[in-house]
C-alpha cells in the first residue's frame, strides 16, 4: 500500500510529517509514483487533470484543503470517495480571519491606516458591533463556526445556505428566493460558500447592489464584504466598480479569480480592499498529515468515512 501526495506546492512537508507520525508509510511524491498499481491513497490539491485516472488501485481521495472544485473539475476523476480536510485548526484559523476583518471594517481600519500614512489626526464616527448585521453566505462547517466566534462580539448575525438550516442566534434564509431578503439586511457579507456551478459568479454587481445601505446605524459609511471561499465565487471588475461608485464601502479578499493575484490587478492599489494570499484557513503540514492518516486508518478498518464528498452537489 502506497500513498501518493499530489498537486500541493507543501508536498514534502506533508509527507515529512506523516512520516513523524507513521515511520513505515510508504509515500510516494508525484510525479516520482513508482510502479502505479502501489497507489492506495492520494492527499491532493489541484492534481493535473487526468492525472489521478492513472492509477488502478486507488480507493480514496482526501483534499488537503475543505473546498473540493480543484478535484471536481478534473471529468476524468475516479470514481472512489472523495473526504474534504476538516479540522479544529483549519476551522479555528478560518474564523480568528472572519473575525479579524470583521472588526477592522466595523471599526473603519482601513481608513485610519490611510490617515496615518498621511498623519492626519481625525475621529471617525463607528457603529456599536451590536448595530450592524453581519450576513454569513454558506453555513457549513465553517460558516457555523463563523457565527459562534461573531456571537461573542455583540453582532448581529444572519446566514443564507441552499438548503434550510437551523442555528441559535442566527437568521437563518435558504434558497434563490429568499436571498434578496437576506442581501438587504446584511451591512457586513462574509462568503465562505464551497465553488459550485451554481456558485460561480455569485459576488457580482447585482449582488452587491441589494445589500443594506439604510439600516439604523448610519455610522457604517456602506456595506463590506469579505470573501473568504472560492475566487470564482466573485466578478473582481464588479467589485472595483461597486467600490468606487459607493455601492460597496470596502472589502476583503483572502482568494481571487486568478492566483497568485496579477501585479497589475487594480486591487492592490485599492485603499479601501485588504488582500491575503488565500491563507484565511491555512493549516499546518502536521494537521493535515493526521487528518490524512485518520481517514486512510479508517478506510482500512472498514469504518465510516468523516466528511466524504457527495459528488452531485460537488461538497
Amino acid at each position: 500500500m502506497a500513498l501518493l501526495i499530489i498537486g500541493s506546492q507543501r508536498s514534502e512537508e506533508f509527507a515529512s510529517a506523516a512520516r513523524e507520525q507513521v515511520p513505515d508509510l510508504d509515500i510516494r511524491i508525484w510525479p516520482d509514483t513508482g510502479p502505479v498499481e502501489d497507489i492506495r491513497y492520494a492527499l491532493a490539491w489541484g492534481p493535473p487533470v487526468g492525472a489521478l485516472k492513472r492509477f488502478p488501485g486507488l480507493e480514496l481521495i482526501i483534499s488537503v484543503g475543505a473546498g473540493v472544485d480543484h478535484l471536481m473539475k478534473d471529468p476524468e476523476l475516479p470514481g472512489v470517495p472523495v473526504v474534504r480536510y476538516v479540522d479544529p485548526d483549519l476551522t479555528g484559523r478560518m474564523v480568528g480571519y472572519i473575525a479579524l476583518n470583521v472588526l477592522m471594517h466595523l471599526r473603519r481600519m482601513s481608513e485610519y491606516l490611510e490617515q496615518q500614512r498621511q498623519r492626519t489626526w481625525r475621529y471617525l464616527p463607528e457603529p456599536a458591533a451590536h448595530e450592524v448585521r453581519v450576513g454569513l453566505m454558506g453555513l457549513g462547517v465553517m460558516g457555523k463556526a463563523a457565527a459562534k466566534g461573531l456571537e461573542a462580539l455583540g453582532c448581529q448575525l444572519r446566514g443564507w445556505s441552499r438548503t434550510q438550516k437551523t442555528i441559535e442566534g442566527v437568521e437563518c434564509f435558504a434558497g434563490q428566493e429568499s436571498l434578496d431578503a437576506f442581501l438587504s439586511g446584511t451591512d457586513i457579507l462574509v462568503c465562505t460558500l464551497p465553488l459550485t456551478p451554481d456558485t460561480r459568479g455569485i459576488i457580482n454587481r447585482d449582488l452587491m447592489r441589494k445589500l443594506s445601505r439604510h439600516g439604523r446605524h448610519r455610522r457604517m459609511p456602506g456595506p463590506v464584504l469579505i470573501n473568504a471561499g472560492r475566487g470564482a465565487l466573485q466578478i473582481e471588475a464588479d467589485i472595483l466598480a461597486a467600490l468606487d461608485a459607493g455601492e460597496l464601502y470596502a472589502a476583503s479578499l483572502d482568494v481571487f479569480e486568478t492566483e497568485p493575484l496579477p501585479a497589475s490587478s487594480p486591487l492592490w492599489s485599492h485603499p479601501r480592499v485588504v488582500i491575503t494570499p488565500h491563507n484565511a484557513a491555512e493549516s499546518t503540514p502536521e494537521a493535515i498529515s493526521r487528518y490524512m492518516l485518520r481517514q486512510i486508518a479508517r478506510h482500512r478498518a472498514g469504518l465510516p468515512l468523516e466528511n466524504i464528498v457527495d459528488p452531485v452537489r460537488g461538497y
